[in-house]
């Protein structure tokens, strides 16, 4: 009986190794394809780095790192810049501890304390008015650290769905010159962003002025973030 069964064990086993190496396999045909999809959107989220420090006045008055911050603080809300959109990215010469700049300040009566913000805000006339309001011997760097879009995660989630309807598009006309159909999607690779986010060249309303005051501001604005997927698709063929 045991040699029965090997038997039959041994045949079924060289069926199937035929059916597999046999020239009656049939083999899935593929079709493999990219879509894409991109997008140009104009920054609302505007990102500022300010520095500030402090200084020492014609009269030799001393102006010091505590005013001065409470002044900026003071611009800032006075523009109805939420307390979240500002945050302290650093310190020079002063580690926020009262006490030991009061300890150093004694020892280096020269040390110039600073610290450094970056402001959120939402457009150019912003800056402007922020600018306008700032301490010029206290601001040492006014600079862009970088912009983005309120809307960012839902319009990259619409740029993935848009390319993979690009890549089945693509798929299907492709496969039409050869008279097949696109069936389902076997695989879809997760895309890679290609995403354009040029650090921005300021060019305030007020830098216009100060160029020629009878001149009438120019309405300058940031350059656009450009944003693409590309999605690679393999479809059966049928």
């Amino acid at each position: 009986m045991k040699k029965v069964f090997l038997a039959l064990s041994a045949s079924l086993f060289l069926l199937f190794a035929n059916a597999q190496t046999g020239d009656n396999v049939i083999k899935q045909r593929t079709i493999n394809v990219t879509g894409t999809a991109e997008l140009e959107i104009t920054p609302d989220e505007i990102y500022v780095q300010v520095e500030l420090r402090e200084y020492t006045k014609k009269n030799g008055e001393k102006v010091d790192i505590e005013t001065i911050r409470n002044q900026f603080l003071s611009a800032a809300k006075s523009m109805g810049i939420a307390d979240t959109d500002v945050v302290v990215q650093g310190y020079s010469g002063w580690d926020g501890n009262y006490w030991w700049y009061q300890k150093n300040k004694k020892k280096n009566p020269d040390m110039k304390a600073g610290i450094t913000y970056e402001v959120k805000m939402k457009s150019v006339n912003d800056m402007d008015k922020l600018v306008d309001k700032l301490d010029d011997q206290a601001t040492q760097n006014f600079s862009l650290s970088r912009t983005s879009h309120s809307n960012m995660d839902s319009i990259k989630k619409e740029l993935k769905i848009q390319a993979i309807k690009a890549a089945k598009e693509k798929a299907t006309y492709l496969a039409a010159a050869l008279g097949d159909n696109v069936g389902q999607a076997l695989t879809i690779n997760d895309p890679v962003e290609n995403g354009s986010y040029p650090r921005p060249v300021y060019a305030a309303n007020m830098m216009m002025k100060a160029a020629d005051a009878e001149a009438a501001p120019m309405d300058v604005d940031f350059k656009k973030i450009k944003i693409q997927y590309n999605v690679n698709v393999v479809f059966e063929l049928k």
